[in-house]
Protein backbone atom coordinates (compact mmCIF):
# COMPACT_ATOMS: atom_id res chain seq x y z
CA UNK A 1 0.00 0.00 0.00
CA UNK A 2 1.63 3.20 -1.14
CA UNK A 3 0.55 6.79 -1.22
CA UNK A 4 0.78 8.17 -4.74
CA UNK A 5 2.07 11.70 -5.27
CA UNK A 6 -0.51 13.55 -7.36
CA UNK A 7 0.79 17.10 -7.38
CA UNK A 8 -2.03 18.17 -5.06
CA UNK A 9 0.20 17.91 -1.98
CA UNK A 10 1.25 21.55 -2.26
CA UNK A 11 -2.03 22.98 -3.55
CA UNK A 12 -3.31 25.19 -0.75
CA UNK A 13 -5.62 28.14 -0.54
CA UNK A 14 -4.66 31.69 0.35
CA UNK A 15 -6.87 32.99 3.16
CA UNK A 16 -5.17 36.37 3.21
CA UNK A 17 -8.06 37.76 1.16
CA UNK A 18 -9.87 37.50 4.49
CA UNK A 19 -7.19 37.85 7.18
CA UNK A 20 -3.44 37.34 7.35
CA UNK A 21 -3.77 34.95 10.29
CA UNK A 22 -5.31 34.52 13.70
CA UNK A 23 -3.24 37.45 14.97
CA UNK A 24 -4.22 39.85 12.17
CA UNK A 25 -5.22 43.22 13.75
CA UNK A 26 -7.95 43.50 11.11
CA UNK A 27 -9.63 40.42 12.57
CA UNK A 28 -9.68 41.96 16.03
CA UNK A 29 -11.00 45.22 14.61
CA UNK A 30 -13.80 43.43 12.77
CA UNK A 31 -14.80 41.54 15.91
CA UNK A 32 -15.16 44.82 17.77
CA UNK A 33 -16.82 46.71 14.89
CA UNK A 34 -19.50 44.07 14.41
CA UNK A 35 -20.16 43.90 18.15
CA UNK A 36 -20.65 47.66 18.20
CA UNK A 37 -22.86 47.58 15.09
CA UNK A 38 -25.08 44.91 16.67
CA UNK A 39 -25.40 46.99 19.84
CA UNK A 40 -26.40 50.06 17.80
CA UNK A 41 -28.93 48.01 15.85
CA UNK A 42 -30.48 46.71 19.05
CA UNK A 43 -30.61 50.17 20.58
CA UNK A 44 -32.26 51.64 17.51
CA UNK A 45 -34.85 48.96 16.71
CA UNK A 46 -35.60 46.87 19.79
CA UNK A 47 -39.27 47.25 20.70
CA UNK A 48 -40.00 49.13 17.46
CA UNK A 49 -39.99 46.49 14.71
CA UNK A 50 -43.77 46.22 14.70
CA UNK A 51 -44.08 50.01 14.21
CA UNK A 52 -41.81 50.31 11.16
CA UNK A 53 -43.23 51.18 7.77
CA UNK A 54 -41.96 49.45 4.62
CA UNK A 55 -39.13 51.92 3.96
CA UNK A 56 -37.87 51.85 7.55
CA UNK A 57 -38.12 48.06 7.67
CA UNK A 58 -36.11 47.81 4.44
CA UNK A 59 -33.46 50.06 6.00
CA UNK A 60 -33.35 47.86 9.10
CA UNK A 61 -32.97 44.66 7.09
CA UNK A 62 -30.22 46.25 4.99
CA UNK A 63 -28.32 47.05 8.20
CA UNK A 64 -28.93 43.51 9.41
CA UNK A 65 -27.47 42.24 6.14
CA UNK A 66 -24.33 44.33 6.62
CA UNK A 67 -23.88 42.84 10.10
CA UNK A 68 -24.49 39.35 8.72
CA UNK A 69 -21.89 39.94 6.01
CA UNK A 70 -19.25 40.76 8.62
CA UNK A 71 -20.30 37.77 10.74
CA UNK A 72 -19.95 35.42 7.76
CA UNK A 73 -16.49 36.78 7.02
CA UNK A 74 -15.19 36.09 10.55
CA UNK A 75 -16.97 32.76 10.94
CA UNK A 76 -15.73 31.49 7.56
CA UNK A 77 -12.14 32.40 8.27
CA UNK A 78 -12.15 30.83 11.73
CA UNK A 79 -13.55 27.55 10.44
CA UNK A 80 -11.29 27.36 7.36
CA UNK A 81 -8.22 28.24 9.41
CA UNK A 82 -9.15 25.46 11.84
CA UNK A 83 -9.81 23.02 8.97
CA UNK A 84 -6.21 23.32 7.80
CA UNK A 85 -4.93 21.80 11.05
CA UNK A 86 -7.46 20.67 13.64
CA UNK A 87 -4.64 19.64 15.98
CA UNK A 88 -3.26 23.18 16.38
CA UNK A 89 -4.51 24.55 19.74
CA UNK A 90 -4.32 28.16 18.54
CA UNK A 91 -6.64 27.45 15.63
CA UNK A 92 -9.04 25.60 17.88
CA UNK A 93 -9.00 28.50 20.32
CA UNK A 94 -9.81 30.98 17.55
CA UNK A 95 -12.71 28.83 16.37
CA UNK A 96 -14.09 28.60 19.89
CA UNK A 97 -13.72 32.35 20.39
CA UNK A 98 -15.51 32.99 17.11
CA UNK A 99 -18.35 30.67 18.10
CA UNK A 100 -18.74 32.44 21.44
CA UNK A 101 -18.67 35.80 19.67
CA UNK A 102 -21.30 34.61 17.19
CA UNK A 103 -23.51 33.39 20.03
CA UNK A 104 -23.22 36.79 21.73
CA UNK A 105 -24.22 38.53 18.50
CA UNK A 106 -27.14 36.18 18.06
CA UNK A 107 -28.49 37.04 21.50
CA UNK A 108 -28.07 40.72 20.69
CA UNK A 109 -30.02 40.46 17.44
CA UNK A 110 -32.63 37.81 18.04
CA UNK A 111 -35.18 40.43 19.16
CA UNK A 112 -35.64 41.32 15.48
CA UNK A 113 -36.80 37.82 14.51
CA UNK A 114 -39.03 37.58 17.57
CA UNK A 115 -40.69 40.95 17.02
CA UNK A 116 -41.10 40.43 13.29
CA UNK A 117 -42.60 36.97 13.62
CA UNK A 118 -44.91 38.14 16.42
CA UNK A 119 -46.46 40.67 14.06
CA UNK A 120 -50.04 39.77 13.08
CA UNK A 121 -50.46 38.44 9.54
CA UNK A 122 -52.79 41.30 8.60
CA UNK A 123 -50.03 43.78 9.53
CA UNK A 124 -47.18 41.78 7.94
CA UNK A 125 -48.90 41.02 4.62
CA UNK A 126 -48.98 44.61 3.24
CA UNK A 127 -45.39 45.14 4.31
CA UNK A 128 -44.28 42.03 2.43
CA UNK A 129 -46.15 43.27 -0.64
CA UNK A 130 -44.54 46.72 -0.57
CA UNK A 131 -42.12 47.62 -3.32
CA UNK A 132 -39.50 48.87 -0.87
CA UNK A 133 -39.21 45.34 0.57
CA UNK A 134 -39.26 43.39 -2.69
CA UNK A 135 -35.58 42.41 -2.39
CA UNK A 136 -35.99 41.12 1.16
CA UNK A 137 -39.53 39.74 0.95
CA UNK A 138 -38.53 36.08 0.84
CA UNK A 139 -36.07 36.49 3.70
CA UNK A 140 -38.73 38.10 5.88
CA UNK A 141 -41.37 35.62 4.81
CA UNK A 142 -39.04 32.74 5.65
CA UNK A 143 -38.47 34.05 9.18
CA UNK A 144 -42.20 33.88 9.82
CA UNK A 145 -42.19 30.12 9.14
CA UNK A 146 -40.62 29.67 12.58
CA UNK A 147 -43.38 31.59 14.35
CA UNK A 148 -44.95 28.54 16.10
CA UNK A 149 -41.57 27.37 17.38
CA UNK A 150 -39.99 30.49 18.82
CA UNK A 151 -39.74 31.16 22.56
CA UNK A 152 -39.55 34.37 24.56
CA UNK A 153 -36.48 36.58 24.16
CA UNK A 154 -34.94 35.59 27.54
CA UNK A 155 -35.41 31.93 26.71
CA UNK A 156 -33.95 32.36 23.22
CA UNK A 157 -30.94 34.18 24.68
CA UNK A 158 -30.26 31.32 27.08
CA UNK A 159 -30.53 28.72 24.31
CA UNK A 160 -28.20 30.70 22.03
CA UNK A 161 -25.56 31.16 24.72
CA UNK A 162 -25.74 27.58 26.00
CA UNK A 163 -25.45 26.17 22.47
CA UNK A 164 -21.75 27.05 22.45
CA UNK A 165 -21.09 24.64 25.31
CA UNK A 166 -23.83 22.24 24.22
CA UNK A 167 -24.43 20.68 20.83
CA UNK A 168 -21.88 22.90 19.08
CA UNK A 169 -19.13 21.82 21.49
CA UNK A 170 -20.00 18.13 21.19
CA UNK A 171 -20.06 18.36 17.41
CA UNK A 172 -16.66 20.05 17.42
CA UNK A 173 -15.23 17.38 19.71
CA UNK A 174 -16.55 14.69 17.40
CA UNK A 175 -14.96 16.43 14.40
CA UNK A 176 -11.60 16.73 16.16
CA UNK A 177 -11.68 13.07 17.11
CA UNK A 178 -12.37 12.08 13.50
CA UNK A 179 -9.63 14.36 12.16
CA UNK A 180 -7.10 12.85 14.58
CA UNK A 181 -7.83 9.25 13.56
CA UNK A 182 -4.87 7.41 12.07
CA UNK A 183 -5.33 4.21 10.10
CA UNK A 184 -2.26 2.01 10.34
CA UNK A 185 -1.43 0.50 6.97
CA UNK A 186 1.66 -1.24 5.64
CA UNK A 187 3.16 2.06 4.50
CA UNK A 188 2.48 3.90 7.75
CA UNK A 189 -0.29 5.71 9.57
CA UNK A 190 -2.71 7.41 7.20
CA UNK A 191 -5.65 9.78 7.50
CA UNK A 192 -9.11 8.28 7.40
CA UNK A 193 -9.86 9.83 3.99
CA UNK A 194 -6.64 8.43 2.57
CA UNK A 195 -7.42 4.96 3.93
CA UNK A 196 -11.02 4.95 2.71
CA UNK A 197 -9.89 5.95 -0.80
CA UNK A 198 -7.92 2.68 -0.94
CA UNK A 199 -11.13 0.67 -0.84
CA UNK A 200 -11.11 1.36 -4.59
CA UNK A 201 -8.02 -0.81 -4.98
CA UNK A 202 -8.18 -3.59 -7.58
CA UNK A 203 -6.44 -5.91 -5.10
CA UNK A 204 -9.04 -7.62 -2.91
CA UNK A 205 -6.50 -8.53 -0.26
CA UNK A 206 -5.58 -4.87 0.00
CA UNK A 207 -9.24 -3.85 0.30
CA UNK A 208 -9.75 -6.44 3.04
CA UNK A 209 -6.67 -5.24 4.89
CA UNK A 210 -7.69 -1.57 4.60
CA UNK A 211 -11.19 -2.32 5.90
CA UNK A 212 -9.76 -4.24 8.85
CA UNK A 213 -7.39 -1.34 9.58
CA UNK A 214 -10.26 1.18 9.46
CA UNK A 215 -12.28 -0.93 11.90
CA UNK A 216 -9.25 -1.20 14.17
CA UNK A 217 -8.77 2.58 14.05
CA UNK A 218 -12.43 3.24 14.88
CA UNK A 219 -12.63 0.91 17.87
CA UNK A 220 -10.44 2.66 20.51
CA UNK A 221 -12.36 5.96 20.52
CA UNK A 222 -15.77 4.46 19.81
CA UNK A 223 -17.12 4.96 23.31
CA UNK A 224 -16.04 8.62 23.33
CA UNK A 225 -17.64 9.29 19.93
CA UNK A 226 -20.73 7.45 21.15
CA UNK A 227 -20.94 9.74 24.18
CA UNK A 228 -20.55 12.81 21.99
CA UNK A 229 -23.30 11.62 19.64
CA UNK A 230 -25.61 10.76 22.54
CA UNK A 231 -25.11 14.29 23.86
CA UNK A 232 -26.02 15.72 20.45
CA UNK A 233 -29.13 13.52 20.30
CA UNK A 234 -30.25 14.60 23.76
CA UNK A 235 -29.52 18.28 23.14
CA UNK A 236 -31.58 18.20 19.96
CA UNK A 237 -34.41 16.34 21.68
CA UNK A 238 -34.56 19.03 24.36
CA UNK A 239 -34.60 21.81 21.75
CA UNK A 240 -37.31 20.06 19.76
CA UNK A 241 -39.45 19.62 22.88
CA UNK A 242 -39.06 23.24 23.94
CA UNK A 243 -39.88 24.46 20.45
CA UNK A 244 -42.80 22.03 19.98
CA UNK A 245 -41.45 20.39 16.86
CA UNK A 246 -43.57 17.31 16.14
CA UNK A 247 -40.67 15.04 15.19
CA UNK A 248 -36.88 15.02 15.04
CA UNK A 249 -36.64 16.03 11.35
CA UNK A 250 -39.21 18.84 11.48
CA UNK A 251 -36.72 21.66 12.09
CA UNK A 252 -34.48 20.47 9.25
CA UNK A 253 -37.45 20.35 6.88
CA UNK A 254 -38.41 23.86 7.96
CA UNK A 255 -34.84 25.06 7.33
CA UNK A 256 -34.95 23.40 3.91
CA UNK A 257 -38.29 25.06 3.12
CA UNK A 258 -39.97 21.79 2.21
CA UNK A 259 -43.06 20.18 3.67
CA UNK A 260 -42.79 16.94 5.61
CA UNK A 261 -44.88 15.29 2.90
CA UNK A 262 -42.33 16.18 0.20
CA UNK A 263 -39.50 14.64 2.21
CA UNK A 264 -41.56 11.57 3.05
CA UNK A 265 -42.35 11.12 -0.65
CA UNK A 266 -38.66 11.36 -1.54
CA UNK A 267 -37.68 8.82 1.13
CA UNK A 268 -40.46 6.42 0.16
CA UNK A 269 -39.52 6.68 -3.53
CA UNK A 270 -35.85 5.87 -2.87
CA UNK A 271 -36.51 3.07 -0.37
CA UNK A 272 -39.00 1.65 -2.86
CA UNK A 273 -36.19 1.31 -5.41
CA UNK A 274 -33.61 -0.40 -3.21
CA UNK A 275 -33.75 -3.06 -5.93
CA UNK A 276 -31.48 -0.83 -8.05
CA UNK A 277 -28.40 -0.98 -5.77
CA UNK A 278 -29.03 -4.68 -5.09
CA UNK A 279 -29.11 -5.40 -8.83
CA UNK A 280 -25.95 -3.41 -9.31
CA UNK A 281 -24.06 -5.11 -6.51
CA UNK A 282 -25.11 -8.52 -7.84
CA UNK A 283 -23.66 -7.48 -11.23
CA UNK A 284 -20.49 -6.26 -9.60
CA UNK A 285 -20.04 -9.51 -7.68
CA UNK A 286 -20.40 -11.42 -10.94
CA UNK A 287 -17.84 -9.21 -12.69
CA UNK A 288 -15.41 -9.71 -9.81
CA UNK A 289 -15.98 -13.44 -9.78
CA UNK A 290 -17.42 -13.45 -6.26
CA UNK A 291 -20.54 -15.18 -4.93
CA UNK A 292 -21.38 -11.90 -3.20
CA UNK A 293 -19.61 -8.74 -2.17
CA UNK A 294 -18.20 -7.92 1.23
CA UNK A 295 -18.89 -4.36 2.35
CA UNK A 296 -15.33 -3.43 1.48
CA UNK A 297 -15.76 -4.65 -2.13
CA UNK A 298 -18.42 -2.12 -3.06
CA UNK A 299 -16.08 0.43 -4.66
CA UNK A 300 -13.70 -2.02 -6.31
CA UNK A 301 -12.90 -1.42 -10.00
CA UNK A 302 -14.08 -4.20 -12.26
CA UNK A 303 -11.50 -4.06 -15.07
CA UNK A 304 -8.22 -4.00 -13.15
CA UNK A 305 -6.28 -1.22 -11.46
CA UNK A 306 -7.37 2.27 -12.43
CA UNK A 307 -4.61 4.63 -13.49
CA UNK A 308 -4.00 7.35 -10.91
CA UNK A 309 -5.04 10.86 -11.92
CA UNK A 310 -2.65 13.72 -11.30
CA UNK A 311 -3.83 17.07 -9.99
CA UNK A 312 -3.03 18.78 -13.30
CA UNK A 313 -5.00 16.13 -15.22
CA UNK A 314 -7.95 16.57 -12.87
CA UNK A 315 -7.76 20.33 -13.31
CA UNK A 316 -7.74 20.06 -17.11
CA UNK A 317 -10.60 17.61 -17.08
CA UNK A 318 -12.98 19.68 -14.95
CA UNK A 319 -12.12 22.86 -16.86
CA UNK A 320 -12.88 21.08 -20.12
CA UNK A 321 -16.25 20.00 -18.73
CA UNK A 322 -17.19 23.46 -17.43
CA UNK A 323 -16.02 25.27 -20.58
CA UNK A 324 -17.99 22.79 -22.69
CA UNK A 325 -21.15 23.86 -20.90
CA UNK A 326 -20.56 27.62 -20.95
CA UNK A 327 -17.60 29.90 -21.56
CA UNK A 328 -18.78 32.11 -18.69
CA UNK A 329 -18.89 29.12 -16.34
CA UNK A 330 -15.50 27.85 -17.48
CA UNK A 331 -13.92 31.24 -16.92
CA UNK A 332 -15.39 31.42 -13.42
CA UNK A 333 -13.98 28.02 -12.49
CA UNK A 334 -10.52 28.90 -13.81
CA UNK A 335 -10.35 31.64 -11.18
CA UNK A 336 -10.46 29.00 -8.41
CA UNK A 337 -7.20 27.50 -9.66
CA UNK A 338 -5.49 30.75 -10.63
CA UNK A 339 -6.47 32.58 -7.45
CA UNK A 340 -5.44 29.94 -4.89
CA UNK A 341 -9.00 29.35 -3.76
CA UNK A 342 -8.50 25.59 -3.28
CA UNK A 343 -6.83 23.53 -0.54
CA UNK A 344 -6.42 20.07 -2.08
CA UNK A 345 -3.68 18.03 -0.38
CA UNK A 346 -4.51 15.23 2.06
CA UNK A 347 -2.43 15.59 5.22
CA UNK A 348 -2.53 14.69 8.92
CA UNK A 349 -4.66 16.97 11.05
CA UNK A 350 -6.59 18.40 8.14
CA UNK A 351 -10.36 18.09 8.43
CA UNK A 352 -11.73 15.02 6.65
CA UNK A 353 -13.99 15.10 3.59
CA UNK A 354 -14.60 18.11 1.39
CA UNK A 355 -16.59 21.34 1.44
CA UNK A 356 -16.98 24.67 -0.28
CA UNK A 357 -17.27 27.82 1.82
CA UNK A 358 -19.58 30.28 0.07
CA UNK A 359 -21.45 33.48 0.93
CA UNK A 360 -18.28 35.35 1.93
CA UNK A 361 -19.03 38.98 0.97
CA UNK A 362 -16.60 40.88 -1.23
CA UNK A 363 -14.28 37.88 -1.52
CA UNK A 364 -15.06 34.55 -3.22
CA UNK A 365 -15.80 30.94 -2.27
CA UNK A 366 -13.07 28.58 -1.07
CA UNK A 367 -12.85 24.82 -1.73
CA UNK A 368 -11.34 22.25 0.63
CA UNK A 369 -10.86 18.61 -0.32
CA UNK A 370 -8.48 15.70 0.24
CA UNK A 371 -7.33 14.79 -3.28
CA UNK A 372 -5.99 11.23 -3.47
CA UNK A 373 -5.62 10.72 -7.24
CA UNK A 374 -8.56 8.38 -7.86
CA UNK A 375 -11.56 8.95 -10.13
CA UNK A 376 -13.77 9.74 -7.15
CA UNK A 377 -11.41 12.59 -6.22
CA UNK A 378 -11.84 14.06 -9.69
CA UNK A 379 -15.61 14.04 -9.34
CA UNK A 380 -15.34 15.41 -5.79
CA UNK A 381 -13.29 18.29 -7.19
CA UNK A 382 -15.97 18.92 -9.81
CA UNK A 383 -18.67 18.65 -7.12
CA UNK A 384 -17.10 21.27 -4.85
CA UNK A 385 -16.34 23.57 -7.77
CA UNK A 386 -20.03 23.32 -8.67
CA UNK A 387 -20.77 24.66 -5.20
CA UNK A 388 -18.19 27.36 -5.88
CA UNK A 389 -19.90 28.36 -9.12
CA UNK A 390 -23.22 28.53 -7.28
CA UNK A 391 -21.62 30.73 -4.64
CA UNK A 392 -20.10 33.13 -7.15
CA UNK A 393 -23.34 33.55 -9.12
CA UNK A 394 -25.64 33.73 -6.06
CA UNK A 395 -23.45 36.43 -4.51
CA UNK A 396 -25.27 38.87 -6.80
CA UNK A 397 -28.41 38.30 -4.70
CA UNK A 398 -26.76 39.53 -1.50
CA UNK A 399 -25.80 37.75 1.70
CA UNK A 400 -29.32 37.18 3.01
CA UNK A 401 -30.65 35.89 -0.31
CA UNK A 402 -27.63 33.85 -1.36
CA UNK A 403 -28.16 31.15 1.28
CA UNK A 404 -29.88 28.25 -0.46
CA UNK A 405 -31.79 25.63 1.51
CA UNK A 406 -29.99 22.31 1.62
CA UNK A 407 -32.52 20.80 -0.74
CA UNK A 408 -31.22 23.02 -3.55
CA UNK A 409 -27.66 23.42 -2.28
CA UNK A 410 -26.50 20.39 -4.30
CA UNK A 411 -28.01 21.64 -7.57
CA UNK A 412 -24.80 22.95 -9.09
CA UNK A 413 -22.48 20.38 -7.52
CA UNK A 414 -24.26 17.30 -8.86
CA UNK A 415 -24.72 18.98 -12.24
CA UNK A 416 -20.97 19.62 -12.31
CA UNK A 417 -20.30 15.96 -11.56
CA UNK A 418 -22.55 14.97 -14.46
CA UNK A 419 -20.71 17.32 -16.80
CA UNK A 420 -17.34 15.94 -15.70
CA UNK A 421 -18.53 12.36 -16.03
CA UNK A 422 -19.54 13.17 -19.59
CA UNK A 423 -16.05 14.53 -20.28
CA UNK A 424 -14.48 11.39 -18.81
CA UNK A 425 -16.74 9.23 -20.94
CA UNK A 426 -15.87 11.02 -24.17
CA UNK A 427 -12.15 10.61 -23.57
CA UNK A 428 -12.21 6.82 -23.72
CA UNK A 429 -14.06 4.50 -26.10
CA UNK A 430 -12.43 1.28 -24.92
CA UNK A 431 -15.42 -0.90 -23.88
CA UNK A 432 -13.77 -2.27 -20.76
CA UNK A 433 -12.71 1.11 -19.50
CA UNK A 434 -16.13 2.45 -20.47
CA UNK A 435 -17.71 -0.25 -18.32
CA UNK A 436 -15.45 0.70 -15.43
CA UNK A 437 -16.50 4.32 -15.89
CA UNK A 438 -20.18 3.32 -15.84
CA UNK A 439 -19.56 1.28 -12.72
CA UNK A 440 -17.96 4.29 -11.08
CA UNK A 441 -20.87 6.51 -12.05
CA UNK A 442 -23.35 4.06 -10.54
CA UNK A 443 -21.17 3.80 -7.43
CA UNK A 444 -21.48 7.56 -7.02
CA UNK A 445 -25.23 7.58 -7.65
CA UNK A 446 -25.78 4.87 -5.06
CA UNK A 447 -23.54 6.65 -2.57
CA UNK A 448 -25.35 9.96 -3.08
CA UNK A 449 -28.95 8.77 -3.31
CA UNK A 450 -29.49 5.32 -1.84
CA UNK A 451 -26.76 5.35 0.80
CA UNK A 452 -27.76 8.82 2.00
CA UNK A 453 -31.37 7.72 2.43
CA UNK A 454 -30.12 4.63 4.28
CA UNK A 455 -28.12 7.00 6.51
CA UNK A 456 -31.31 9.00 7.03
CA UNK A 457 -33.04 5.78 8.10
CA UNK A 458 -30.23 5.18 10.62
CA UNK A 459 -30.58 8.72 11.94
CA UNK A 460 -34.34 8.31 12.17
CA UNK A 461 -33.90 5.12 14.19
CA UNK A 462 -31.36 6.55 16.66
CA UNK A 463 -33.18 9.85 17.22
CA UNK A 464 -36.44 8.02 17.89
CA UNK A 465 -34.87 5.43 20.17
CA UNK A 466 -32.89 8.03 22.13
CA UNK A 467 -36.15 9.84 22.89
CA UNK A 468 -38.11 6.72 23.72
CA UNK A 469 -35.58 4.52 25.52
CA UNK A 470 -32.74 6.79 26.64
CA UNK A 471 -29.02 6.71 25.93
CA UNK A 472 -27.81 4.25 23.29
CA UNK A 473 -24.77 2.02 23.81
CA UNK A 474 -22.08 1.52 21.16
CA UNK A 475 -23.51 -1.97 20.58
CA UNK A 476 -27.01 -0.60 20.02
CA UNK A 477 -25.73 1.99 17.56
CA UNK A 478 -23.99 -0.87 15.77
CA UNK A 479 -27.16 -2.96 15.68
CA UNK A 480 -29.22 -0.13 14.21
CA UNK A 481 -26.44 0.59 11.74
CA UNK A 482 -26.40 -2.99 10.47
CA UNK A 483 -30.21 -3.11 10.32
CA UNK A 484 -30.60 0.06 8.25
CA UNK A 485 -27.67 -0.66 5.94
CA UNK A 486 -28.80 -4.27 5.59
CA UNK A 487 -32.22 -3.06 4.46
CA UNK A 488 -30.46 -1.25 1.62
CA UNK A 489 -28.08 -4.02 0.61
CA UNK A 490 -30.16 -7.13 1.23
CA UNK A 491 -28.30 -10.40 0.88
CA UNK A 492 -26.10 -9.29 -2.02
CA UNK A 493 -23.54 -7.58 0.27
CA UNK A 494 -22.13 -9.19 3.39
CA UNK A 495 -22.11 -6.95 6.46
CA UNK A 496 -20.09 -8.53 9.24
CA UNK A 497 -19.47 -7.42 12.81
CA UNK A 498 -16.37 -5.58 11.61
CA UNK A 499 -18.75 -3.07 9.95
CA UNK A 500 -20.56 -2.20 13.21
CA UNK A 501 -18.50 0.88 14.20
CA UNK A 502 -18.43 2.45 10.74
CA UNK A 503 -21.39 4.71 11.53
CA UNK A 504 -19.11 6.63 13.86
CA UNK A 505 -16.95 8.26 11.18
CA UNK A 506 -19.85 10.09 9.50
CA UNK A 507 -19.46 13.62 10.79
CA UNK A 508 -22.81 14.91 9.53
CA UNK A 509 -24.68 12.92 12.17
CA UNK A 510 -23.29 15.14 14.94
CA UNK A 511 -22.51 18.30 12.99
CA UNK A 512 -25.79 18.67 11.08
CA UNK A 513 -28.55 16.30 12.26
CA UNK A 514 -30.97 15.47 9.47
CA UNK A 515 -28.68 16.87 6.77
CA UNK A 516 -28.09 13.75 4.70
CA UNK A 517 -31.40 13.37 2.86
CA UNK A 518 -30.67 16.67 1.11
CA UNK A 519 -27.96 14.88 -0.90
CA UNK A 520 -30.55 12.55 -2.42
CA UNK A 521 -32.99 15.44 -2.93
CA UNK A 522 -30.33 17.56 -4.63
CA UNK A 523 -28.93 14.70 -6.71
CA UNK A 524 -32.27 13.64 -8.16
CA UNK A 525 -33.34 17.27 -8.66
CA UNK A 526 -30.07 18.12 -10.41
CA UNK A 527 -30.21 14.92 -12.45
CA UNK A 528 -33.62 15.99 -13.72
CA UNK A 529 -32.14 19.34 -14.80
CA UNK A 530 -29.22 17.59 -16.48
CA UNK A 531 -31.57 15.27 -18.41
CA UNK A 532 -33.39 18.33 -19.71
CA UNK A 533 -30.04 19.85 -20.68
CA UNK A 534 -29.14 16.68 -22.59
CA UNK A 535 -32.43 16.93 -24.48
CA UNK A 536 -32.58 20.70 -25.01
CA UNK A 537 -28.90 21.69 -25.07
CA UNK A 538 -28.10 25.39 -25.22
CA UNK A 539 -31.69 26.37 -24.44
CA UNK A 540 -31.24 25.14 -20.85
CA UNK A 541 -28.03 27.05 -20.12
CA UNK A 542 -29.58 30.43 -19.34
CA UNK A 543 -32.48 29.11 -17.19
CA UNK A 544 -29.98 26.99 -15.26
CA UNK A 545 -27.67 29.94 -14.62
CA UNK A 546 -30.68 32.07 -13.66
CA UNK A 547 -31.58 29.43 -11.08
CA UNK A 548 -28.06 29.59 -9.62
CA UNK A 549 -28.04 33.38 -9.56
CA UNK A 550 -31.31 33.36 -7.62
CA UNK A 551 -29.58 31.62 -4.70
CA UNK A 552 -32.18 31.24 -1.95
CA UNK A 553 -34.22 34.31 -2.86
CA UNK A 554 -37.44 32.34 -3.25
CA UNK A 555 -39.08 29.12 -2.11
CA UNK A 556 -37.60 25.90 -3.60
CA UNK A 557 -40.75 25.05 -5.53
CA UNK A 558 -40.73 28.45 -7.27
CA UNK A 559 -37.01 28.28 -7.93
CA UNK A 560 -37.48 24.80 -9.43
CA UNK A 561 -40.11 26.24 -11.75
CA UNK A 562 -37.37 28.35 -13.39
CA UNK A 563 -36.08 25.13 -14.97
CA UNK A 564 -39.54 23.63 -15.42
CA UNK A 565 -39.58 21.17 -12.48
CA UNK A 566 -42.09 20.46 -9.70
CA UNK A 567 -40.56 19.28 -6.41
CA UNK A 568 -43.98 18.23 -5.10
CA UNK A 569 -44.49 15.67 -7.83
CA UNK A 570 -43.57 12.04 -7.08
CA UNK A 571 -42.68 11.78 -10.76
CA UNK A 572 -39.62 13.99 -10.26
CA UNK A 573 -38.05 11.42 -7.95
CA UNK A 574 -39.24 8.44 -9.98
CA UNK A 575 -37.74 9.92 -13.16
CA UNK A 576 -34.39 10.45 -11.48
CA UNK A 577 -34.39 6.93 -10.09
CA UNK A 578 -35.32 5.59 -13.52
CA UNK A 579 -32.31 7.43 -14.95
CA UNK A 580 -30.04 5.60 -12.50
CA UNK A 581 -31.81 2.35 -13.39
CA UNK A 582 -31.05 3.05 -17.07
CA UNK A 583 -27.33 3.33 -16.35
CA UNK A 584 -27.41 0.03 -14.43
CA UNK A 585 -29.18 -1.58 -17.40
CA UNK A 586 -26.55 -0.17 -19.76
CA UNK A 587 -23.78 -1.58 -17.57
CA UNK A 588 -25.50 -4.99 -17.47
CA UNK A 589 -25.75 -5.01 -21.26
CA UNK A 590 -22.15 -3.94 -21.78
CA UNK A 591 -20.95 -6.53 -19.27
CA UNK A 592 -22.84 -9.24 -21.13
CA UNK A 593 -21.10 -8.36 -24.42
CA UNK A 594 -17.69 -8.52 -22.74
Amino acid sequence: MTTIATGAEHVSWDLSDLYAGDDDPALEADLEDVRAAAARFRERYRGRVGELDAADLAEAVAELERIEAARVRVRSFAYMHFSEDTEDPARGALLQRAQEWLAALETELLFFTLEWTALADERAAPLLAAGELEHYAHFLRSLRRYRPHLLSEPEERIIAEKAVSGRTAWARLNQELLSSLRVRLDDGARSLDDALSRLQSADRDERRAVAAAVTEALEPGLRTRTSAFNAVLLDKAIDDRLRAYPHWLADRNLDNEVDDEVVDTLIDAVVGRYDIPRRFYALKAKLLGLPRLAHWDRYAPVTGPADPVSWSEARDLVLEAFHGFSAEVGGTIERFFDGSWIDAGARPGKVTGAYCMTRIPDVHPYVLMNFTGDRRSVLTLAHELGHGLHGVLAAEAGVLNSQTPLTLAETASVFAEALTFGALRQRDDDPRRRLDLLIGRIDDAIATVFRQIALNRFEDAVHRERREAGELSPDRFGELWLETQGALLGDVVELGDDYRPWWSYIGHFALSPGYVYAYAFGYLFSLAIFRRYEREGEAMVEPYLRLLRAGGSDAPERLAAIVGLDVRARGLWDDGLAAIDDVVTEAEGLAATL
